[in-house]
């Protein structure tokens, strides 16, 4: 159904969970506890909201996905309350199936059953699916307190007095052997502006993208879309009720926007995810609080806030697959303790998505400690890894906590982010590199890295990112830190934020910014016929030196400096009396690139 992934693990030897077939139909076999078929016998189109989902919104759409050509016809859809619904069938840009947009939405609490005939390559079909509607609940919208952090560690330029991120210290300067590329942080809390930024490995910025207060930005890098490299990021706002409420966006080279892409179903996309794929379709998270009765087999919390993974066309917008944990992830495995009256109870929160090789998908559930592998089929977990209904057996040294950020690696293994905190069950925040042994349902530990220097130890967030020669970037999410590993756990490069600030992950890659829009300049004078210029340009990676133009005009400006560019904000003397002045950016080989407006003394 999907292309796999060069850097897959291959697990499918453990069957993946019931498929539900067009005619309705399962065959049973079994591992770990769960029942399993063959995928071969399955029906190539998958419906979502999946069957069995107890929790739907009521706005949802039905997603028809299967591979390419898939068409959808005679769909009937009917609610237990609200009858008969009609709407329109509208095509994913990849050609791989359709949504049904229903024309009104669905009524709390009741179940929907929905029926149409599907062409899939094998002749006409008959896909199914029912569901139960939510009764969802809004929460506080409260936000996090801002941290006050450190005055002192913000930047601030007189050419770009609008950019105020905080600053990038470096503890270990990039040493041999360390991966070339440039950082990329999402700062927010602490002082300084919030927003997506890129620095140079000596911790100099290279560009920013300040956001309005109180909006904020988290896995910002780069990413494919269209054959093309674009900046990637959610930005919206963190509630402290525990998830965030916003969009995910895509900028080009010269950071103009490219697309957004938004939750759908009535959801607002997460903060923890934002994944796209070459076929131009993007995995996404989303938090969704619910009413539930204590009663029902959910816990003892009257409000329970279910995760939600959804793929999205990024150019048509509509959902193509929508899976909610509550309705294959007891609430028993949560290692969260329910709370008392209407706080909602972030029972299983699922923070990171990694599709697989085989139709699958790998997440990562911080509150129950373990990560599921997922049948995109049926949506049944094929398999378990870590927690307390793990399918392998883990040894002391790779059992992990509060984690994120579970990846597919090359060579059958998977790396995670162990936080071992909240509340702290380790001294050390660490990523691991495992190795599952599907025959044996045991996993071997690889490699662990650990900060030798100094002790952090995160409550939340952070990433383990693999890089080029085995070395492997650290950032700690909730703790200011970023460090780089080789692959014997040898410490290549470390930084920190200003104190307070956060940033969800840190991610390093190569990239070449070619600004739309001018460099930008400031001047001052203490003295008549000498001046101070200084010369910056948001985003632009190609510029070497500034020089440095003066007139008595705009039209009469000639060249009197010049100099190497020195950090995001090069300052010159420029020995003129203007009043005129310019700079003009210019690449290695002293070709011009850029050129300011003129602007008097």
């Amino acid at each position: 159904m999907r292309q796999s992934r060069s850097a897959g693990v291959a697990l499918g030897v453990i069957a993946s969970a019931v498929t539900i077939c067009a005619c309705g139909g399962a065959s049973p076999a079994s591992f770990g506890g769960e029942a399993a078929v063959s995928l071969a016998a399955a029906s190539p189109v998958t419906v979502s909201p999946l069957p069995g989902t107890s929790d739907a919104s009521a706005a949802t759409q039905i997603s028809f996905l299967g591979p390419l050509g898939t068409g959808v016809r005679e769909v009937r859809v009917v609610g237990s309350r609200s009858g008969p619904h009609r709407g329109v069938l509208r095509r994913y840009s990849t050609g791989t199936g359709e949504s049904f947009l229903p024309a009104r939405p669905f009524l709390a609490g009741e179940r929907v059953s929905v029926r149409a005939r599907v062409d899939a390559g094998r002749g006409a079909r008959v896909a199914r699916t029912s569901f139960t509607v939510a009764r969802q609940v809004a929460v506080s919208q409260g936000e996090f307190p801002l941290s006050r952090g450190d005055p002192s560690a913000v930047q601030h330029y007189r050419s770009a007095p609008e950019l105020t991120p905080s600053t990038v210290r470096l503890t270990t300067p990039p040493q041999p052997g360390a991966t070339p590329g440039y950082l990329f942080l999402a700062p927010y809390q602490g002082q300084g502006s919030p927003g997506p930024m890129i620095v140079d490995q000596s911790g100099n910025l290279v560009w920013f993208h300040p956001l309005p207060k109180r909006i904020e930005a988290a896995n910002f890098g780069v990413q494919t879309y269209d054959g093309k490299p674009v900046l990637a990021w959610w930005q919206g706002r963190i509630l402290q009720v525990g998830f965030g409420e916003g969009e995910d966006v895509l900028y080009d080279s010269s950071y103009q926007p490219v697309a957004a892409v938004r939750a759908g179903n009535g959801y607002r996309a997460d903060l923890h995810e934002f994944r796209l794929t070459p076929q131009g379709t993007a995995w996404i998270d989303a938090f969704d609080p619910i009413r539930v009765n204590p009663r029902s087999g959910h816990g003892a919390a009257a409000v329970l806030t279910d995760s939600v993974i959804q793929e999205i066309d990024v150019k048509t917008g509509l959902v193509m697959w929508e899976w909610h944990a509550l309705a294959h992830i007891p609430v028993r495995e949560s290692n969260n303790p329910a709370p008392h009256g209407d706080y909602p109870w972030d029972y299983i929160h699922i923070n990171s998505i990694d599709p697989g090789p085989r139709d699958d998908v790998l997440l990562s559930a911080r509150n129950s400690w373990a990560l599921y592998d997922v049948d995109v089929h049926s949506g049944a977990i094929a398999w378990r890894l870590g927690g307390s209904h793990s399918s392998f057996k883990l040894p002391a040294a790779a059992r992990f906590y509060w984690q994120h950020d579970a990846e597919f690696q090359p060579g059958g293994l998977i790396s995670i982010f162990d936080n071992g905190s909240n509340p702290p069950k380790e001294k050390q925040s660490r990523a691991l590199l495992l190795r599952p042994d599907p025959a044996r349902r045991t996993v071997s530990l690889v490699s662990q890295f650990v900060n030798p220097t100094k002790t952090l130890l995160a409550e939340s967030q952070g990433n383990a990112l693999g890089l080029p020669g085995g070395n492997w970037l650290l950032g700690y999410g909730r703790l200011p830190n970023l460090t780089e590993f080789d692959a014997a756990g040898h410490v290549l490069l470390d930084a920190t934020l200003g104190a307070g600030v956060q940033s969800f992950k840190a991610l390093l890659a190569p990239w070449s910014g070619q600004p739309a829009t001018a460099p930008a300049l400031a001047v001052s004078s203490s003295q008549p016929g000498n001046a101070s210029v200084a010369a910056s340009w948001n985003g632009a990676t190609m510029v070497a030196s500034w020089r440095v133009l003066a007139g008595s005009s705009p039209s009469t400006l000639v060249p009197v400096a010049s100099a190497p560019k020195r950090g995001f904000e090069t300052t010159m003397p420029a020995p003129a009396a203007g009043p005129y002045f310019a700079v003009q950016a210019l690449d290695g080989s002293g070709a011009v690139i850029g050129i300011s407006a003129p602007r008097k003394l």
